[in-house]
């Protein structure tokens, strides 16, 4: 018996948790944290729905937290076995592992001394320590090879184009002479996505497990570099501080590099780029340590501009560097976490200068329900950040062109050429994106499409 439960992204686009179960073994494809409105976040909280100390083996798609954020949780647990993931995700899952204890062990702190946690004491889903635990125990595998993970399931990688290092992950359940093949898709990219290369085509399969973050929905058909520009240039005429809320791993390396080539082209005058935020800095290494994986189609950089540098970069660690961007009262860019604008020091640069009409906010990228990106999107007077309500005066640009995921178009792209599943499971998108994609593949292609709710158990034949 083969079988199957989604304890995460169904019906939701967070949370992912694929368990697979075959002659006795257990793996676990993705580990993820529930973001966005309380409800989902609560989740987190509320049990494992598996025994941790009971699994064989944890494969990762890639380093997101909404992928890979409860595992340490799951290590605290009694999870003692391999994770399976690439080695850029294998670094860049440690970077945002130890951002999250961080985060977490300080709201703990903090409702400890205010005295508002209905428990006592209040204490973090988990700590440093555990995600140095969790580290130890990452197995890197290369793309194209295959990994006897547990008992008779094997796994290999491939090339998702979401984000440095991601995958989507094509499963065999070996039983003597017959072979079940399973492929999660993981986050799909974006075809011609700046710094990744196109996803891989998506192998044959018997099953497969799709996300639909865009399932219901294009992105505009704009020249991302030109859209760019042409709000730079904006924000420059307005003669304010550009902010860019930005994920701290993979998108913020993404603009820099775009605004490296808008610079090299002379599209937006050579003004500063100040990347604030210690995890994106430390991301940004690691990027530049596996250049090698970088898609640079659109354009080599020239002269002192390499993609992730140059005297014009500078990345700012240290609380210190944060402080001092305050006083900047000319043009330049900050580029600052979180990308949905839940946290990080990006609401240290709201506070200061959202009221500020000179000020540009450019947004980029998915805004999910009840984070401040998605209040900004559909209008907002105010912003509620450390107990104040800020007005919103400056100018909000969007960025369309900016997101990492593959649209519904591109999705349809990536699935054209591959043979009927038996059955595909529609995930980690809302339920009216997720049952839209559903309803084109079943009425487009024939396609026997299920959308799973959370906790949702199947045998697959």
């Amino acid at each position: 018996m083969i079988r199957l439960t989604f304890h995460g992204a169904a019906h939701t686009v967070t949370g992912s948790k694929y368990l697979l179960e075959a002659d006795g073994a257990s793996v676990l494809i993705d580990c993820g944290l529930f973001q966005g409105l309380k409800k989902l976040r609560e989740l987190n909280w509320a049990g494992t729905p598996f025994k941790a100390g009971e699994l064989d083996a944890i494969l990762l798609t890639h380093a997101h937290l909404d992928h890979c954020g409860y595992l340490p949780r799951v290590v605290k647990e009694g999870y003692n076995h391999r994770v399976f993931c690439t080695p850029a995700t294998a670094k860049l899952a440690e970077i945002n592992m130890l951002d999250s204890a961080k985060i977490q062990e300080q709201d703990a702190e903090y409702a400890n001394k205010k005295g508002f946690s209905k428990h006592k004491p209040a204490l973090p889903l988990y700590d440093g320590r555990d995600v140095l635990d969790t580290i130890k125990l990452f197995r890197e595998c290369e793309r194209e090879d295959w990994y006897n993970v547990a008992g008779p399931i094997w796994a290999r990688f491939h090339d998702a184009g979401h984000l440095l290092g991601s995958n989507m992950i094509e499963v065999e359940v070996r039983q003597h002479e017959k072979v079940t093949r399973i492929l999660f898709s993981g986050d799909v990219g974006r075809y011609d996505g700046p710094l990744y290369h196109d996803p891989t085509p998506p192998p044959e399969c018997d099953y497969l497990v799709c996300e639909s973050t865009y399932g219901n929905r294009d992105h505009p058909e704009t020249d991302l570099q030109k859209s760019l520009g042409e709000v730079i240039n904006r924000g420059i005429e307005r003669g304010g501080v550009i902010l860019m809320a930005s994920f701290a791993v993979g998108r913020a390396q993404q603009l820099i590099y775009l605004l490296q080539l808008l610079k090299c082209d002379n599209v937006i005058p050579d003004l500063p780029i100040y990347l604030d935020s210690p995890m994106a800095c430390n991301a940004t290494d690691i990027y530049r340590e596996h250049s090698i994986d970088h898609d640079l189609s659109e354009g080599e950089l020239c002269g002192d501009r390499p993609v992730l540098g140059g005297p014009a970069v500078h990345l700012c660690r240290s609380p210190d560097e944060s402080k001092a961007l305050n006083n900047i009262d000319h043009s330049a860019i900050i580029i600052a976490s979180s990308g949905m604008m839940t946290g990080g020091r990006i609401i240290h640069h709201l506070k200061r200068r959202l009221s500020d009409p000179r000020t540009t906010l450019i947004m980029g990228g998915y805004q999910a329900v009840g984070t401040r990106g998605r209040r900004l999107e559909e209008g907002a007077e105010t912003l509620r950040m450390h107990g104040q309500d800020i007005a919103v005066n400056a100018a909000l640009e969007k960025v369309p062109g900016l997101s990492g995921h593959a649209d519904r178009s591109g999705l349809l792209r990536w699935l054209k050429d591959l043979p009927t599943p038996k059955q595909t499971f529609m995930t980690h998108g809302e339920p009216d994106s997720a049952e839209a994609l559903a309803h084109t593949l079943r009425t487009d292609r024939g396609w026997e499409v299920t959308v799973p709710k959370l906790g949702d158990s199947v045998e697959l034949g």
